[in-house]
């Protein structure tokens, strides 16, 4: 049976395992049917999994649409988080566009109406800003949104979904008290979270959504230079140019040093299981669309944390890149 761990401050029990359904939606995400990935949503929720991370974004809310269609017909229990967009439609938050551009009161409000509409409930578990910018802190109209929800009745809990590595800028909002959960990168690449981010979440409670811990596929082992993908998919930019050829061979020194110290079995396990060993984080939000990569994803809560001269060796494989930009 999957893990539960305490979502921070909120108290919520959630799966350590959890869904993230980006590719849920279609659209940037390509090479599934539909119904095999309500099936694998399906399944997951079968196997204990009890926590899904949405967006109204996610093609347009259709993402929320089949969550609340699975969860009515399934007659399964989660929780649900999704996301309010950038008004000006820009991932990550640019620096120097202003509150207004992005996040103005009414329409946080009106984005929020929205999906409680496409997930048929009257209050959302945990609502979210899709991006951040930490200019923006002091400002009262992202307050005021969090505060008059909440006493509406309409949002349970409200967090932040970070930039693309950029751990750091949430810290000012963290402390404002405001924020109860934060989303974040965090992989074997991208370790950055652990030491300024990961420290001020557990002094405050802050429950931790890590996201990406797969790293779009890099972390699997099965990215290679002559991989194709769909022009029209995500994946299509993420791994333009040589950055294919590069992911392999970082994959491939990964996978040499696991086999070199003993450790078997598949890197997208080892990846998942170096995400959850972190005592900071809540939940790990990999997509799986489809049921053999939901087993393998929940088994992984079964074996727990890795050992500690397993996480020592997998410092050195920490990449500073940004294949987002």
């Amino acid at each position: 049976m999957i893990n539960r761990r305490t979502l921070g401050r909120t108290g919520l029990q959630i799966s350590e395992v959890g869904y993230g359904a980006w590719g849920l939606g279609g659209n940037q995400w390509r090479g599934h049917v539909e119904s095999d990935a309500l099936a694998a949503l399906r399944r997951a929720l079968e196997l204990g999994l009890n926590f899904i991370d949405s967006a109204l974004a996610y093609n347009e809310g259709h993402s929320e649409q089949l969550i609340a269609q699975t969860l009515r017909e399934s007659g399964a229990e989660a929780y649900v988080a999704t996301k309010v967009p950038p008004k000006n439609r820009l991932w990550p938050a640019q620096p120097g566009i202003g509150l207004d551009d992005v996040f103005p009161y009414q329409y946080i409000v009106e984005c929020t109406e929205t999906s409680l509409k496409n997930l048929g409930v009257e209050r959302i578990d945990l609502q979210q800003f899709h991006v951040w910018n930490q200019e923006w802190v002091e400002r009262d109209e992202w307050r005021r949104a969090i505060e008059d929800l909440k006493k509406a009745g309409k949002v349970r809990f409200f967090g932040i979904s970070i930039n693309d590595h950029q751990p750091a800028s949430a810290l000012s909002a963290i402390r404002t008290g405001l924020i109860d959960t934060v989303q974040v990168i965090y992989n074997i690449f991208d370790q950055t979270p652990e030491q300024e981010l990961y420290p001020l979440c557990m002094e405050r409670n802050i429950g931790v959504l890590a996201r990406c811990p797969l790293d779009e596929g890099a972390l699997t082992g099965a990215i290679k230079p002559d991989s194709e993908f769909d022009p029209q998919e995500f994946r299509a930019f993420y791994f333009r140019g040589e950055r294919k050829q590069m992911v392999a061979d970082r994959a491939a020194a990964l996978q040499a040093d696991l086999a070199a110290a003993g450790v078997s079995g598949p890197l997208a396990e080892t990846a998942l299981r170096f995400t959850i060993t972190h005592p900071a984080v809540s939940t790990v939000i990999p997509g799986m669309r489809k049921i053999r990569n939901v087993e393998m994803n929940m088994a992984v809560s079964e074996k727990g944390p890795l050992p500690q001269a397993v996480v020592d060796l997998l410092r050195k494989h920490a990449w500073n890149k940004n294949f987002y930009s």
